[in-house]
């Protein structure tokens, strides 16, 4: 009865146990993960694909798309079917323990945490150190303000990337889907830039990871449109009335909705000019200045990161249950 139930309802429990356990622990740094291995594969086809930078190929930028998905997907399901003809309870453990891995809550706060206490302490340098870990961009010469208008960026925007996006990929097709939506993101980490190397090579998968996310940052934005009713201090009016207002104003399509209803919610302006490998980028502006940020702003994005997360989870442990009915 109790093997039948769990049978049933196998995606549930996974995606309930696997957030639980996400939410306690975070990322385990002493056990191998499976994105680092992401990594390799992409450097490694990289090696054996990448055109010259002149050429404007991007036939090869989608296969290393097609071939790193493919794999990524491929390798978990096949282990993961042969574990669970052996043993279903082993094939179940394994499956929650990826799809942990998967899920980036609580490296996400716990990043954004040391920033806040060096910021504290008064200490910049290390305040930068920290948020280089985050992000993308030159961290070297930011004062006070930027550091954490960076880290409220980061956090809202990877809310969508690093636990909206894998628990929907999960809550559809388990890890194996789940890893094959990290392959995407990765991708587009790694290749995804609109530099003279990457510029053809990495334009299939700076477009598909937009095009994957499309549907989550929206669902993300507008559940954290909700959550600011529950976290003290946020305006979930202002939280959707600046979303709404500036979304389209982003670089991204989709990093609009998140930061763009953070910024709302917090009563800040975020965005404005930034550096990307020695590259500035002109950037455009989202929400209104009425006050200027501090660095207890780190503590409620990240509670409105966790918050949205729930909502979000909440109602895909609802549909998943529905689709038994």
């Amino acid at each position: 009865m109790i093997l039948n139930f769990v049978i049933t309802y196998r995606i549930v429990i996974i995606l309930l146990l696997s957030s639980l356990l996400d939410f306690i622990f975070g990322d385990p740094l002493k056990i191998p993960h499976p994105i680092v291995y992401i990594g390799k594969l992409i450097s490694g086809i990289e090696k054996l694909l990448l055109p010259d930078s002149t050429k404007k190929d991007v036939t090869k930028g989608i296969l290393i798309f097609i071939l790193t998905v493919f794999i990524s997907f491929i390798i978990p399901f096949v282990a993961l079917l042969f574990l669970y003809r052996i043993s279903f309870w082993l094939g179940l453990i394994l499956e929650i323990f990826w799809s942990f891995q998967i899920l980036a809550a609580r490296t996400l706060s716990t990043e954004a945490y040391k920033v806040k206490k060096y910021l504290d302490e008064g200490n910049l340098s290390e305040a930068r150190r920290a948020l280089s870990m985050i992000v993308g961009r030159d961290t070297s010469q930011l004062g006070e303000e930027d550091i954490i208008k960076a880290v409220i960026e980061t956090v809202s925007e990877n809310t969508t990337d690093g636990i909206v996006s894998p628990l929907i990929a999960i809550a559809i097709g388990g890890a194996p889907l789940g890893f094959a939506y990290k392959a995407v993101n990765t991708l587009d980490s790694m290749i995804g830039y609109k530099s003279e190397k990457y510029f053809y090579f990495g334009k299939a998968s700076a477009i598909l990871d937009d095009v994957v996310n499309y549907l989550p940052a929206r669902l993300t934005g507008i559940s954290m449109c909700f959550a600011s009713s529950l976290i003290s201090g946020l305006s979930a009016k202002d939280a959707w009335r600046v979303m709404m207002r500036d979304h389209a104003k982003h670089a991204s399509p989709n990093g609009g909705w998140t930061e763009g209803a953070t910024a709302g919610a917090l009563g800040v302006r975020l965005g404005g000019d930034a550096t990307y490998f020695g590259v500035l980028y002109k950037k455009a502006s989202l929400g209104d200045p009425k006050r200027t940020v501090e660095s207890n702003d780190i503590v409620r994005t990240t509670r409105l990161m966790w918050a949205s997360s729930i909502i979000i989870l909440i109602l895909l442990v609802i549909i998943r249950i529905l689709c038994y009915v």
